[in-house]
């Protein structure tokens, strides 16, 4: 890929990614989950940014999983089991620049499918 094809794309994803956070912020009773996405694996957190504290994380890395769609659901399940345990049911979800598309999107709706409100 061109250098000025790839550095306008980092600069629109960052530019994305900040519109979102100044619309959305997390809490201890419904935190935000940002997602974030590597060409191997994919990575998720809930943040409580009011205390700026992780509440619950999820690595790809540590479970074997690829970053695909079949990937994204099987962490999702994963991960809405630990919110559960947490007692959270509701979270306000940080797409982090990425569009929703893919394994973004399914993680989201995979999320809702284990009961946890978005």
């Amino acid at each position: 890929m061109e250098v000025n094809v790839l550095k306008r794309k980092i600069s629109l994803r960052a530019k994305r990614k900040k519109s979102i956070r100044s619309k959305i912020s997390g809490t201890n009773e419904c935190p935000r989950v940002s997602i974030f996405k590597s060409n191997r694996t994919v990575y998720v957190q809930a943040i409580d940014d009011v205390k700026a504290v992780t509440i619950a994380s999820c690595s790809g890395k540590k479970l074997g999983i690829k970053a695909n769609i079949e990937g994204a659901k099987t962490l999702a399940k994963e991960f809405a089991n630990e919110l559960k345990k947490s007692n959270i049911n509701k979270v306000v979800f940080d797409r982090n620049g990425y569009l929703y598309h893919g394994v973004v999107a399914a993680f989201g709706d995979c999320l809702r499918e284990n009961g946890i409100e978005l």
